[in-house]
């Protein structure tokens, strides 16, 4: 079986990215969902990948230690995340993943080419962003 195909261009820290994010140890799960990158990293063996948090449209409202959510009444930094749903993200949940075809998708509409990519965090979102990875440091 040959390797996943790579993506060409590594995303960055900030990008939301289309992520089949798992759900069992070691194994793609099985749809693709929104993701935030929050780190590039690099694998044992040289491989380049990408630390995601994990998102989702579930219970956007209802906001634990570690989450913070994107909604339409974000305005433009909703806009510029690529997001269809309001969105959640989990700091406490997050995966180092190879940025390859077994993970990533290519979204149906993809605004920025044969990418993963979805959009951005806003630079107005950077605080809620920041003060759910701190939560999440200050409880471990």
């Amino acid at each position: 079986m040959p390797a996943p195909k790579a993506f060409a261009l590594l995303p960055a820290p900030g990008d939301i990215v289309y992520c089949r994010f798992p759900q069992a140890k070691g194994k793609p799960g099985p749809k693709p969902r929104p993701a935030l990158v929050v780190a590039i990293i690099e694998f044992a063996d040289g491989v380049q990948g990408v630390r995601v948090a994990y998102g989702t449209s579930q219970k956007v409202e209802d906001l634990h230690s570690g989450e913070f959510s994107l909604i339409p009444a974000d305005g433009a930094a909703f806009q510029l995340s690529g997001l269809s749903f309001p969105t959640k993200f989990d700091m406490d949940r997050t995966q180092d993943l190879p940025y390859d075809e077994d993970w990533f998708r290519v979204p149906q509409d993809p605004r920025y080419g044969q990418t993963p990519k979805l959009g951005s965090l806003h630079a107005s979102l950077y605080k809620r962003a920041k003060a759910a990875h701190d939560a999440v440091a200050k409880g471990a």
